[in-house]
């Protein structure tokens, strides 16, 4: 009997989400806030903030230490990292009051096809379209690391539940993004 290779986590892209927000801000303004990783606590569900460990802040090439916290009830059953853990990414776009992307790294600091990034479109009247978008193009070593003793079902049922969880995160990120700009925008 041959051993069959497919599996839904060879998919590409595995993710691929955005969602979008207006906000009472210009394209200057909310680009200031996303492209600033440090303040990801005030606005991510899980970063906590980090540090820029090479290259000047915001710019691309330049690496973000990220501090993360999950707690267990997301998507409890599956064997996530729990608590506090921390990732690394590099900064692939860098458009002032246009676009802010990064891209997370391996333990090891080589690229995956893990790319997080807002886009910002004026929308006129002093305010602009905020988009936040991520993709996963190949699965990446922590999602391989996940599912390696699932059985097909299982990768399933954790790529569904993933996808869940990725589309509240993006829309309640817009939703305190919209919040701390337009706050920041009243100073």
């Amino acid at each position: 009997m041959t051993a069959t290779t497919e599996t839904i986590i060879n998919n590409s892209p595995l993710f691929e989400l955005d969602a979008r927000i207006r906000v009472s801000a210009t394209p200057a303004q909310v680009y200031s806030v996303v492209s600033d990783l440090t303040r990801s606590k005030e606005w991510s569900p899980e970063c906590q903030g980090g540090e820029w460990t090479e290259g000047a802040p915001s710019a691309v090439g330049s690496v973000f230490r990220g501090e993360n916290l999950r707690s267990e009830d997301v998507v409890g059953w599956a064997p996530l990292v729990r608590g506090t853990w921390y990732t690394e990414a590099r900064v692939v776009a860098a458009e002032p009051g246009r676009t802010f992307r990064w891209m997370m790294l391996t333990h090891a600091r080589e690229d995956q096809e893990s790319i997080w990034g807002f886009d910002v479109e004026d929308a006129g009247d002093g305010a602009c379209w905020l988009v936040h978008h991520f993709r996963m193009g190949k699965a990446t070593a922590g999602i391989h690391k996940i599912v390696a003793d699932l059985d097909e079902d299982g990768r399933e049922r954790f790529v569904t539940e993933w996808t869940e969880k990725l589309e509240r995160d993006l829309d309640d990120t817009l939703a305190r993004i919209k919040v701390v700009v337009e706050n920041d925008a009243k100073i």
